[in-house]
């Protein structure tokens, strides 16, 4: 399976609204790299105050739609969905740039490559475009760890 709608990616991942950032997945290749697509719409909980007079969608948004593409290509790639006592974490960032603004009626363009995975760890290469320009670029790191309840 290359791509996964809504439904699929609710499965891999445990974000909800307001705070699900992916809303399909576009190509997968297991272990290697995955492109997401997140739509931003006007109805996005963040417009109403980043800012009201002209909305931005916040760069931290767009890392946190990169952190969770990571998260679903790494549980696609073990075909392995979550257990409620595991979480993948987002655990560092490296050179973020934000190189344009994304703006309700965008389609961002999220794709994440494997760069090595380690000891549960794994570093990534990000890009983020809306129409083909680049917004966003970064180096993640995210682990799948156990959680106490």
């Amino acid at each position: 399976m290359t791509d996964m709608n809504i439904h699929e990616v609710l499965k891999f991942l445990p974000h909800r609204y307001p705070f699900l950032l992916v809303d399909r997945v576009e190509e997968f290749e297991p272990g290697r790299r995955m492109k997401t697509l997140k739509n931003v719409t006007y109805n996005e909980h963040c417009f109403a105050g980043h800012f009201p007079h002209y909305p931005v969608f916040p760069g931290v948004l767009i890392l946190e739609a990169m952190a969770q593409t990571t998260a679903l290509l790494i549980f696609r790639t073990r075909d392995q969905m979550p257990e409620e006592d595991t979480l993948y974490l987002f655990v560092g960032i490296d050179k973020a740039r934000f190189k344009r603004q994304v703006e309700p009626g965008d389609q961002m363009e999220i794709e994440v490559e494997l760069v090595r995975e380690s000891r549960g760890m794994g570093r990534f290469m990000c890009e983020a475009r809306v129409d083909g320009r680049i917004v966003c670029t970064a180096d993640l790191m995210g682990a799948v760890r156990d959680v106490e309840r």
